[in-house]
């Protein structure tokens, strides 16, 4: 019995190419563009592009031609010796088995990028890696904590302990109480000197 198949097994979109070079999607009733077809592979949807002429299967021009423009864009991902290498292959006796070996050799690195992605979602999602994370937060906020006091661009940061916070200028102040905020921050000074000494 056959299975039912999901969304990701669909049969292949059909896109038919004209003599002017348009393609069309027979699933959308729309022309679209190579740089659509280019995005449609990295979702991963399958299509096949058919000559609506004759009907061949041009998909394989169609996904080299995307290749070239990609490449044109400065996008390389093809270097130069290993083009060098894959055109001296054709007409080579191993050419029947360089399609098979490369396909092998993206998937297992398509494999490797997956479980690469995974093991570092994995690392920094809990474990001895996040761990670590952490404590370093836990310093840096300790450090920050240490030194800022209303430090200008860290919000959020508690002033030093021990250390009152910069008394409220209002514009009633009086000569007196001027002096009282001078004598109040110079001694928060002499604090943040002892606190510093003690550091070092």
């Amino acid at each position: 019995m056959a299975k039912s198949k999901t969304a990701n097994e669909s049969e292949p979109v059909v896109i038919k190419k004209y003599a002017n070079r348009r393609l069309y999607n027979t699933e959308t009733s729309s022309y679209i563009t190579l740089d659509l077809l280019s995005q449609m592979t990295r979702e991963g949807r399958e299509f096949t592009v058919v000559d609506a002429k004759t009907g061949e299967d041009i998909t394989h021009n169609v996904l080299t031609q995307i290749i070239m423009e990609e490449e044109q864009r400065g996008k390389n991902m093809l270097p130069v010796n290993f083009l060098r290498q894959l055109i001296a292959m054709y007409g080579d006796s191993m050419q029947s088995m360089v399609p098979q070996y490369l396909e092998a050799s993206m998937d297992a690195f398509r494999k490797n990028q997956q479980q690469f992605q995974e093991a570092m979602k994995g690392a920094f999602g809990g474990g001895p890696l996040a761990d670590i994370a952490k404590r370093n937060m836990q310093m840096f906020e300790a450090a920050a904590s240490a030194f800022g006091n209303g430090v200008p661009g860290m919000p959020g940061i508690p002033g030093m302990p021990g250390m009152t916070p910069p008394p409220v200028v209002t514009p009633a102040a009086t000569d007196g109480s001027k002096d009282d905020e001078i004598n109040d921050l110079k001694a928060q000074l002499a604090a943040l000197n002892a606190k510093i000494d003690k550091l070092t």
